[in-house]
């Protein structure tokens, strides 16, 4: 018998460095802060939260996305894994002002593609981690 799944609970990405992929992830979507390790953090609090490898999670409502800051080399879709993440907005016009956002932010992207059944930009983060946004039509 299959296993029944509803949704997504959490991703995690792997990334090589936690400022600048915060900086990046903050200032692109600024989703909330679930849990992060603060700087100042005893013993006690960095053993209880040692699952974030001195990252975060944020919180998206329907689900969650942590960055954890171990990797020593770029992201690769051509590689056993993750090809890319896509997230989606409600319109169009959403889509046409998260590209404007994007050019103010002076992060490269493809122009809004329509691919049939919808609209996407894609993107990358400092990790070469490839993103998507995607529209209805």
């Amino acid at each position: 018998m299959p296993i029944n799944t509803t949704s997504i609970a959490h991703i995690r990405l792997t990334v090589g460095d936690i400022d600048r992929s915060r900086q990046f992830y903050d200032s692109v979507f600024g989703w909330p802060v679930l849990v992060e390790l603060p700087e100042q953090a005893d013993a006690a609090t960095r053993e209880m939260l040692s699952f974030l490898f001195g990252g975060v999670i944020y919180d998206l409502g329907s689900a969650l996305i942590g960055l954890r800051p171990v990797a020593t080399d770029r992201f690769d879709e051509d590689r056993a894994g993750l090809d890319h993440l896509a997230f989606r907005v409600g319109s169009k016009d959403e889509l046409d002002s998260a590209a404007d956002h994007l050019d103010f932010l002076d992060i490269a992207h493809e122009p809004i593609k329509d691919i049939g059944p919808a609209y996407i930009l894609e993107f990358r983060d400092p990790d070469n981690i490839a993103l998507e946004l995607t529209a209805p039509k």
